[in-house]
């Protein structure tokens, strides 16, 4: 699959469904998306992992998408530790509604509702570019309704998330979609954007984001993990917070599985690591729930640091 860098006029991101220049073999980790419990989930794995005597922090490639960007944008900064303990010893905010009413949350109500959106929007379209072209849509409507005060508190709330805001000398991908066009974009090192707009961009699932006059969406509307953007390494671990699962009709291809197939017919090895069966009620309409931050990154630390013997052999 091959790709040509944008026209300034068009973005300052590459354009496509992958990359050229890829080198072979080489060791790749994919961060997929997962909301704000995701993004928890993903630094606990990772810090468990270390622990364990498995060091992914310093992969050949990693990919990051929409929570999975933040915590590879985290973890070119700071040592996974130290987000972890930043992460267990965060005061929970208060609830604003008392547990157990049967009401919904303040952080519970607008994931309902986006997955309500999806779900039309899905059944409305034809095939994922034409889903894609429709968010894009419905998200430009939705800002010019706005009075545009959204962009810069956004970027003030990415830009406090990382412990530096300057690329890593390593690869690393980060995965969006142009809000206008549908068409996926992957920003990195080389694409003249900033760190913190590259990953609030990735992020950005319900208002467009802007950058140098293009504005972009979530990059897991092309898919959650984007795992695919690792095609020519030869080993590959994909985390995804939201066990490889997709909104979209199967014969899409877009959940993980397919992607997964994709990789494996072209000789990489991939290893994934899902929520176990005990955490995955924290990533479903509660995956925005700030107060459930600790749990979910204990979940991935206890979970990393069982699965390190087994991915000694595959990583190191």
């Amino acid at each position: 699959m091959n790709t040509s860098p944008s026209s300034s006029s068009r973005s300052p991101a590459t354009t496509g469904l992958g990359l050229p220049g890829r080198p072979s073999g080489g060791r790749a980790l994919v961060l997929g998306g997962g909301g704000s419990t995701g993004n928890a989930w993903l630094i606990g794995v990772v810090a468990g992992l270390f622990e364990g005597g498995v060091d992914v922090t310093a992969p050949d490639l990693t990919v990051g998408t929409s929570a999975g960007s933040t915590a590879a944008a985290q973890l070119a900064g700071a040592a996974p530790a130290h987000l972890l303990s930043s992460l267990l010893d965060a005061t929970p905010p208060e609830r604003r509604v008392p547990a157990g009413t049967g009401r919904e949350s303040a952080s519970t109500k607008p994931v309902v509702d986006h997955l309500e959106r999806m779900h039309a929007l899905i059944a409305s379209a034809h095939d994922p570019a034409d889903l894609r072209r429709r968010v894009g849509a419905t998200a430009l409507e939705r800002a010019a309704a706005s009075d545009g005060s959204w962009q810069e508190r956004w970027r003030t709330t990415v830009a406090s998330r990382l412990p530096r805001q300057a690329w890593p000398g390593r690869r690393v991908l980060l995965t969006a979609v142009d809000a206008e066009t549908g068409d996926p974009v992957v920003f990195d090192r080389d694409s003249g954007v900033d760190l913190v707009d590259a990953v609030a961009a990735s992020c950005s699932s319900g208002f467009p984001y802007e950058i140098a006059g293009r504005r972009y969406l979530d990059g897991g509307y092309r898919r959650n993990e984007n795992a695919d953007l690792a095609e020519g390494y030869g080993r590959v671990l994909v985390l995804s917070p939201f066990g490889g699962r997709s909104l979209t009709p199967p014969a899409w291809g877009l959940q993980l599985a397919a992607q997964v197939d994709e990789l494996r017919a072209q000789g990489s090895e991939v290893e994934t690591i899902f929520p176990g069966a005990g955490s995955e009620h924290l990533f479903g309409a509660d995956a925005m729930n700030l107060s459930l931050r600790p749990p979910a990154a204990r979940a991935g630390y206890e979970q990393g640091l069982a699965e390190a013997e087994r991915l000694t052999p595959f990583w190191l």
